[in-house]
């Protein structure tokens, strides 16, 4: 049986009407959106912005956000490619079993998997950090010992229960819920902006692009893998400084690839899937560059508190309420976002279990409900648990290395099934492919290099884990090894349609 056999787009699509397996088509437009927005704009927005002006960009950082923003349009149109073409659950690790094959899906889901626990565990923890602030600052506070950084992070685990209950419940009644949550984010994030322009002193902006000069670097394991492969030295401000806040910023924008996730529970994805992810990636980039404009505006980019710069301008101009507004963004922004991340994850996980790589059973949807309940019952406990009981501060950086090695792989797979398959019929296409695709690839690829050598290592042990779980179970049991794809036999051959 050969590892690198392919998936074909018919049979993938097939696999999502059998009765056993089918996900309830509810999602449009609008709730691809929102739940992008829900999921991409979460404690970035108060925190990265100025820690990336203060550190290395100055002004310039709204600069930064927008090169960014055209990094993450190449690998959002890329996904939106894919997802109108292949509609079906599991996002990168399904596009990639349809042109890379067979392993290299196993990897991508995988990795997904690592990026989605850890995402939901990390963001979690932040959401109780948040709110021990504001409960705080409301003359309530939770007890040390159950709140952020105490023994057993209750707060934390409450959240994760609450929304996995809501997840295994139904995933329309999610995205109710997620619509709420957006929209008071959106309000305080917009009600944020308008507050601090009346703030805004025109003379911050001057420099707009400080002098460069050089930035204190990490040394060993903490350094960046380019610097340790290159023995440079990385320069703060000036045009480099733009270019290294970008690669700083651009985790901020990491989330829109969850939306894809869903293809098979919307209903019209050739259409709505790339509004979903184009649209969302298109709002949060504009709130991105506009809290970028106030807060640097507001306070000096050298006087910036890198912690928490959006809360402490305020502050800084006398406006101390503006920190519990703030506070009160944060806890239901990160609320979505952990949403979002529960809900991707047991998607990728139920993908893959269909396809028999991991226990068949564990893609069982409920008769009624139309949700994958047992895979969802089991990310909720283990999220809880890690969320609750593990310090895993030290392992964010493996939320973005599992994301970028999806993007490398997603825009790899366009060029791969533009050539294998140019009569399927695609929803929506990358423009001068295969160039952009290419690009997309490059640019992830050197986002990559700037994570740190012990992040590198930490993946490459990830992956040796996962070809042992490969070679030892999902190869023999693959789904696709015992039965074959009756799409890809040439004597009867069926076309999904053709490119207008």
């Amino acid at each position: 049986m050969s590892v690198m056999r392919t998936k074909s787009v018919e049979r993938s699509i097939a696999d999502t009407e059998e009765p056993e397996f089918q996900l309830k088509k509810s999602l449009s437009a609008l709730d691809l959106t929102v739940f992008g927005v829900g999921v991409v704009i979460g404690a970035g927005i108060f925190t990265l912005t100025g820690r990336a002006a203060h550190e290395v960009a100055g002004p310039a950082i709204v600069v930064s956000f927008i090169v960014a923003a055209i990094a993450c349009a190449l690998a959002a149109m890329c996904y939106a490619e894919f997802a109108s073409t292949v509609p079906v659950s599991g996002s990168a690790y399904t596009f990639s079993y349809a042109s890379l094959g067979e392993l290299f899906a196993w990897i991508i889901g995988w990795d997904l998997i690592l990026e989605m626990f850890l995402g939901a565990s990390v963001v979690a923890q932040g959401w109780s950090a948040y709110l021990g602030v504001l409960l705080d600052q409301l003359g309530a506070p939770i007890p040390a010992v159950i709140g952020y950084g105490g023994t057993v992070d209750v707060m934390a685990i409450v959240l994760v229960l609450v929304l996995g209950a809501l997840m295994t419940y139904g995933i329309r009644e999610s995205m109710r819920v997620n619509l709420v949550l957006v929209g008071v984010k959106l309000f305080i994030v917009l009600f944020v902006i308008v507050a601090g322009i009346m703030f805004v002193n025109p003379a911050n902006y001057s420099p707009f692009v400080p002098d460069a000069a050089p930035r204190e670097s990490a040394t060993g394991l903490t350094q960046p893998l380019l610097q340790f492969l290159s023995g440079g030295e990385p320069m703060a401000f000036g045009v480099g400084g733009i270019f290294a806040g970008a690669a700083l910023v651009f985790f901020a924008y990491i989330g829109f690839d969850v939306v894809a996730t869903t293809a098979e529970e919307t209903k019209n994805p050739q259409r709505d899937m790339p509004i979903g992810i184009i649209a969302s990636l298109a709002i949060c980039t504009l709130l991105y560059c506009a809290v970028a404009l106030v807060v640097t505006g507001m306070v000096s980019y050298d006087e910036l508190d890198p912690a928490a710069a959006l809360a402490n301008a305020f502050t800084y101009h006398g406006q101390a309420w503006m920190a519990t507004v703030i506070s009160a963004g944060a806890v239901a922004g990160l609320t979505t976002v952990v949403l979002t991340l529960l809900i991707g994850a047991t998607r990728i996980i139920f993908a893959m279990s269909r396809d028999h790589l991991l226990p068949a059973g564990l893609a069982k949807v409920h008769p009624t409900r139309r949700t994958p309940w047992i895979i969802s019952i089991i990310v909720t406990v283990i999220v809880a648990l890690v969320a609750g009981l593990t310090p895993v501060g030290v392992l964010e950086e493996m939320v973005n290395i599992g994301t970028l090695s999806a993007f490398v792989l997603v825009s790899v797979g366009v060029v791969v099934l533009r050539r294998k398959r140019p009569d399927l019929k695609r929803g929506f296409r990358v423009p001068w492919s295969p160039v952009l695709p290419i690009l997309s690839a490059l640019v992830c690829t050197y986002l990559m290099l700037n994570l740190t050598v012990e992040t590198w290592l930490r993946f490459l042990v990830w992956l040796v884990i996962g070809f042992v779980i490969y070679f030892t179970y999902s190869h023999r049991h693959s789904r696709l090894g015992k039965d074959g794809d009756p799409y890809l036999n040439p004597a009867e051959p069926k076309v999904v349609g053709r490119d207008s």
